[in-house]
């Protein structure tokens, strides 16, 4: 698939991984338009990449606006090849604490949005991509997913959140057999430690006690980076059906 025909919904992606990924492909010719909850923060990225984007204010779990926002999405490009689902939550909690056991709705609010949202966007856009004229490899679209470490080594107050994500890399191959006839590939990356907002928001002193827990390079990981292996998976067609871990070799410790 090549950057410059490429027609995709990145989710969450008015921050972070899902707004270093827009940059990345928009910067290569690609069309994309960001669904995001943050109508303020979507608008102004959609504005600040130009005319080749454009923005959806979607809740992900709610799957009549999701597929309204998906089909939108297509007339407004043209056409949809390529997902990019970035949106999700790692609110932390222990499954006991001392104000007592987790309730059982924050587990399904994090399963709502980590693992059902992923879902229901993917989808609601393969229903879409099947329609597409292949190209010379019979290809019609890439579903990127996003977990986590956490879905292999969840430390301590990630039941919910490492729940989620192992959903998500448990999901990618069935996913990638399910959609191999209509030539539709899918791929998960389980991102480490990166420096996202959520985690630039810590004081430095925890950046950096994070940090050198990489092996190397002993550093938070880079947007662009994340961007950067979106970005061979849509060039590189063999890949398909499988996870890659994007971590600097890091195997989380429990805290």
């Amino acid at each position: 698939m090549r950057i410059n025909e490429v027609k995709a919904i990145i989710t969450g992606g008015a921050s972070g991984l899902g707004l270093a990924t827009a940059e990345r492909l928009v910067g290569g010719g690609a069309r994309v338009v960001l669904f995001d909850v943050n109508r303020d923060a979507g608008a102004r990225a959609a504005s600040q990449l130009g005319a080749n984007a454009h923005f959806e204010e979607v809740d992900v779990t709610q799957e009549p606006l999701v597929d309204a926002a998906v089909a939108r999405a297509q007339r407004e490009m043209g056409g949809l090849n390529l997902v990019v689902n970035c949106a999700g939550v790692a609110w932390p909690r222990r499954i006991v604490n001392k104000e007592g056991p987790m309730p059982g709705d924050f587990f399904r609010k994090v399963i709502e949005i980590n693992l059902v949202g992923t879902l229901l966007v993917c989808k609601a856009a393969c229903a879409v991509m099947q329609k597409n004229t292949p190209n010379e490899e019979g290809e019609r679209g890439l579903i990127v997913m996003t977990a986590s470490v956490a879905a292999f080594e969840g430390q301590i107050g990630q039941v919910a959140y490492s729940a989620s994500k192992g959903g998500i890399v448990g999901m990618t191959l069935p996913m990638a057999r399910d959609l191999a006839s209509s030539g539709i590939r899918v791929m998960t990356i389980a991102p480490g430690i990166f420096k996202t907002p959520l985690m630039a928001a810590l004081p430095q002193e925890a950046q950096d006690s994070l940090s050198k827990q990489v092996p190397f390079p002993a550093r938070l990981g880079r947007p662009e980076e994340y961007a950067a292996l979106v970005v061979h998976l849509c060039e590189n067609v063999m890949l398909n059906g499988e996870c890659i871990r994007l971590d600097g070799a890091i195997r989380m410790a429990p805290r």
